[in-house]
């Protein structure tokens, strides 16, 4: 029997943190754990445990009230203890209480961050001595209405019901009962509510027997349900009866016909034994079965889709390379590393044709030709085309199907895009894989792992089919633009192939090629209007920003609009748009250039940064002021790690001050203030370090540092150069800003191989192995160095003007660059 707890409590106010429970009453002596996932409860947990205080546990009248006020929640409630703290999840907490004494609400304070209560202890108070007759009445009475509950309810927790039988403390069992039986929350309120310990007995006794009339009522009910389903039972085999009667006579649906039918179709595929005796026993089923019956329909649901799989169906693979490397070239200008690698499968495939077809994942920034590229590949190969969307999947079953237990189950993306190419050797697409997500319902890229396995796609398995079916001959070709947002099993079994973002010249001559014939024959304007090169050049520079082609293809259909316009009124009969025609048909330009050193300038040196849409430039300013306490302030929304590469850069350049001409009490009594503009995009990664030294050295020195040098790297505590990441998309927004030279890391060297022709050839890249190298190439030399000048845009734009091939405008940086 469970001991009798006393807890001794002063009638005092008290003021503690308030949770208001959504349908649960906590009563003293008992342990209890719930949820909590309002913001002011969760404050309400968290300040408890870290001020060691207990909380007042109080039920709202309405579970459907989101901002409880005094007048939404009872009058009387639980003091406890806070046990336990788990948090679910980043909005959800999991709470372990004791309760320790009963309490009113006095006044109720929610104008803070969490709910406050100024509370009284409320203890029950117990009979007078002339009452103990009526109170050990009141107790038979409970053991005897539970005994009876009991028998309505056999499934109560055997703990419960040792407690309650084996206890004659009538103050226990008005707390324990209460807690523990599945009663209404606003029953065991009511007993909350009540401060004698008679009227609490009295009220338990009511709900018990009030409880055993809903369970007898509940039993009646179940009686009936089951006469009826014996009912039902006779029905349907007075119904099986009749429908051999109709067969006899000739009258029923002809399940038998309809059978022979299936049968020749599964032996007609020459599956495998397992495969076809699996169908057949379906086929069997069915001709058992009434034509009219729910079962039927399902049974043959099931046997078309199978039967509509292309079992050993294949279309014949071309592979005339050189046909495929026109149809390449035809549809897509450059991407010269995707081309070759396609063309190295079909050479591979034309020499050993059984070979596993491997998984391609093509991954770049949006708009540089992921998707068209595989129907290009489809038709060079001559296989049939499908895609298959996955932005947004969450349900694993839309990958593997369901079961075809639940109602309204169908198969799979993967099979029911097999049923649309009717070939078992089609090119799928599995569109933005990145884009995958799971929930409860499971996770989607965990089932794409078999599809994609080619040592586990001869036997797929469809939750739907149930049998297994061969994908080995299908070639998937997947696409994302962010590689680290694939799963690694996922992305292990591809073979990643890396678009990078278009250059200047590239854009014009997609532009020139395809999207503008494209755009013209879709406005119906093919022979009338035309568009010089200073017009397809001022649309690249002046109204697109971006990595890909998508808006330079929405500007240009733009253009076009406006000269249909124009030709449909009648106003003219041929449109040809120049360069200085667009600010009349666009408007001014919006692209303008980004604040970058384009001067030889101190203080200021330009970073790189990647981002998952391209390449940009990140620079980096400094500035020293005087008659301060050496403090270090960093802004412009820096990561945790590009932080510490500020760290690094002025602790290396404390130690080796004098090598600059740097007066090391300076730097004792001066505040240094780091600054990465754009102030709002966030930035992190450790490859500003070279940078950042670069701009200190300069300010500290007054040593300018040259305008027309980019630099990438991370710097170690001593002063190396460490190797950094998407040196490939960096040196494109380096050529693009029109920098002469780029200081990467003598680390890097190899990735310069992935660099873009263009790029190399109108940048020279400079490899550097230490800090002392790196200022050597960026900062003028002393009797060299000119005044230095604050960053000009109109000198800025007069040496793009000048140069021999205009460098194209920046890309403004993407939310979440990294340095």
């Amino acid at each position: 029997m469970s001991e009798k707890v006393t807890i001794k409590v002063e009638r005092k106010k008290l003021h503690l943190p308030t949770i208001a429970l959504r349908g649960l009453v906590v009563f003293p002596n008992n342990l209890v754990h719930f949820e909590v996932g309002r913001e002011k409860s969760i404050a309400a947990v968290e300040w408890a445990m870290a001020n060691n205080s207990n909380v007042f546990l109080v039920a709202q009248k309405s579970m459907d009230t989101t901002e409880p006020q005094q007048a939404d929640l009872f009058s009387y409630g639980v003091v406890a203890e806070v046990k336990q703290v788990l948090r679910v999840s980043g909005d959800l907490v999991k709470v372990l209480v004791e309760g320790k004494y009963r309490a009113k609400l006095s006044v109720l304070d929610a104008s803070g961050d969490f709910l406050l209560s100024e509370v009284r202890p409320a203890p029950v108070r117990a009979g007078k001595a002339d009452d103990a007759v009526e109170t050990e009445a009141l107790l038979r009475a409970l053991k005897a209405g539970f005994d009876e509950y009991l028998g309505m309810n056999p499934r109560l927790g055997k703990d419960v019901v040792f407690a309650i039988v084996s206890s004659d403390d009538p103050a226990f069992l008005s707390e324990y009962m209460p807690a523990n039986l599945l009663f209404r929350y606003e029953d065991k309120q009511a007993v909350m509510d009540e401060g004698t310990l008679n009227g609490r007995l009295k009220k338990l006794i009511e709900m018990l027997r009030r409880e055993c009339q809903v369970m007898k009522i509940e039993k009646e009910i179940a009686e009936k349900v089951n006469e009826s389903m014996d009912k039902n039972q006779r029905d349907y085999y007075l119904h099986e009866q009749l429908h051999i009667i109709s067969d006899e006579l000739g009258e029923g649906d002809d399940t038998h016909a309809e059978a022979d039918e299936y049968r020749r179709r599964i032996t007609g595929l020459h599956l495998a034994e397992d495969s076809e005796k699996k169908l057949l026993k379906e086929v069997d089923r069915l001709a058992k079965m009434q034509g009219s019956n729910q079962e039927a329909t399902v049974i043959r649901t099931y046997l078309d889709t199978c039967l509509d799989l292309p079992w050993n169906t294949f279309t014949v693979d071309d592979l005339d390379i050189s046909r495929a490397q026109q149809i390449l070239d035809r549809d897509h200008y450059g991407l010269k590393k995707v081309k070759d690698r396609i063309l190295e499968t079909l050479a591979v495939r034309k020499l050993a044709p059984d070979v596993k077809a491997q998984i391609i994942c093509l991954v770049g920034p949006p708009g540089v030709g992921k998707t068209s590229i595989a129907r290009s590949i489809a038709e060079s190969l001559g296989r049939k085309y499908v895609r298959i969307s996955l932005g947004g999947v969450r349900d694993e079953a839309e990958i593997r199907g369901h079961r075809r237990t639940y109602i309204g189950a169908m198969p799979g993306k993967i099979i029911t895009a097999m049923i649309s190419a009717k070939s078992a050797n089609p090119l799928m697409l599995l569109d933005e894989i990145d884009k995958l997500a799971g929930d409860f319902r499971g996770d989607p890229a965990a089932a794409l792992l078999e599809a994609l396995d080619p040592e586990q796609n001869s036997t797929f398995n469809d939750h739907f089919i149930d049998i297994p079916f061969d994908l080995s001959h299908v070639l998937f070709i997947t696409t994302a633009n962010d590689l680290g947002s694939i799963p690694g099993p996922l992305r292990d079994r591809m073979d990643v192939i890396e678009l990078p973002s278009y250059t200047r010249v590239e854009k014009y001559n997609i532009a020139r090629k395809h999207l503008l014939p494209k755009q013209l024959k879709a406005c119906g304007l093919t022979g009338k209007v035309t568009l010089s090169q200073s017009a397809l050049y001022g649309i690249i520079d002046g109204y697109t920003r971006e990595a890909g082609v998508r808006n330079l293809e929405r500007t240009i259909t733009s253009v076009l609009r406006k000269c249909a316009r124009k030709i449909a009124a009648g106003e003219v009969e041929s449109v040809s748009v120049t360069g200085t025609m667009l600010e009349q048909l666009l408007g001014p330009r919006f692209v303008k250039p980004d604040f970058l050193n384009r001067t030889n300038a101190v203080g200021i040196a330009n970073g790189l940064a990647w981002t998952s849409v391209g390449g940009e430039t990140l620079p980096i300013e400094v500035q020293v002021m005087d008659n301060g306490s050496g403090k270090i302030t960093v802004t412009g929304s820096l990561g945790d790690v590009m932080k510490e590469s500020a760290q690094l850069a002025v602790t290396w350049v404390r130690v080796h001050a004098a090598e600059y001409g740097i007066d090391p009490e300076k730097l004792k009594k001066c505040d240094l203030h780091i600054h990465a503009p754009e102030g709002a995009v966030p930035k992190d990664g450790p490859s500003a370090g070279v940078t950042l030294t670069t701009a200190l050295v300069s300010c500290l020195s007054g040593i300018p540092v040259r305008g027309d040098v980019a630099m990438t790297g991370e710097i170690t505590l001593h002063g190396n150069v460490l190797p950094i990441g998407g040196l490939r998309e960096k040196s494109m927004a380096a050529y693009r800003e029109g920098m002469k030279t780029v200081l990467i890391p003598k680390d890097n060297e190899p990735d310069l191989y992935e660099v873009d022709d263009e790029v190399k050839k109108n940048l020279t890249f400079l490899p550097m192995q230490n800090l002392t190298q790196v200022l050597n190439a960026a900062l003028l030399k002393p009797q060299n160095a000119k005044k230095a000048k604050a960053p000009s845009r109109t000198h800025a734009k007069k040496k793009a003007a000048d140069a021999a091939i205009v460098p194209p405008t920046a890309e403004k940086p993407q939310p979440g660059a990294v340095c």
